[in-house]
């Protein structure tokens, strides 16, 4: 199976990305956590990003906030998936985070989830490596299935 490389830009963002490591552990994918800063360590996140691919990784999530470089400086230095991961900070709620990430140019792609949305992207991440692995898609398509189930209990409970 590959794994999924957590980057964060900063230790602050641990609390954030502990919600993507959960999910990847609950679905039993590999996973390593580092620190890089697209402004402080360019060169260290422009050498995991390069090396991801022969070292085994299928995807990339970035967490920054504020400028949020991180996701694109990765994804400029690699051809596996990138997902963004815009963090709250004191600075606009998010919103710098959010724009920063997603508005990436042509041809360097970085799928972007919500504001402190790391538990999606680690469903995402599980959902693009469960292209090749049907243990894993089988995993998700429970997940879903109990996930229906609950909220179908909480109508019925609700219109009893």
């Amino acid at each position: 199976m590959k794994k999924v490389g957590i980057v964060m830009g900063s230790d602050s963002d641990m609390p954030v990305a502990e919600k993507a490591i959960q999910r990847l552990q609950k679905y039993g994918i590999p996973y390593e956590v580092h620190i890089y800063s697209a402004h402080r360590t360019p060169e260290a996140a422009r050498e995991f990003s390069a090396k991801a691919a022969e070292r085994g990784f299928g995807v990339i999530i970035a967490l920054a906030g504020k400028a949020a470089h991180l996701a694109g400086s990765l994804a400029a230095n690699t051809v596996i998936p990138v997902i963004g991961v815009p963090v709250k900070s004191s600075t606009l709620d998010g919103l710098d985070a959010l724009l920063s990430t997603v508005q990436m140019p042509s041809g360097i792609p970085v799928a972007t989830v919500a504001i402190d949305g790391a538990a999606n992207a680690a469903i995402l991440a599980a959902q693009m490596i469960a292209l090749s692995d049907e243990e894993l898609a089988a995993k998700l398509r429970e997940e879903r299935k109990a996930a229906e189930a609950e909220v179908l209990a909480k109508d019925a409970k609700l219109n009893a």
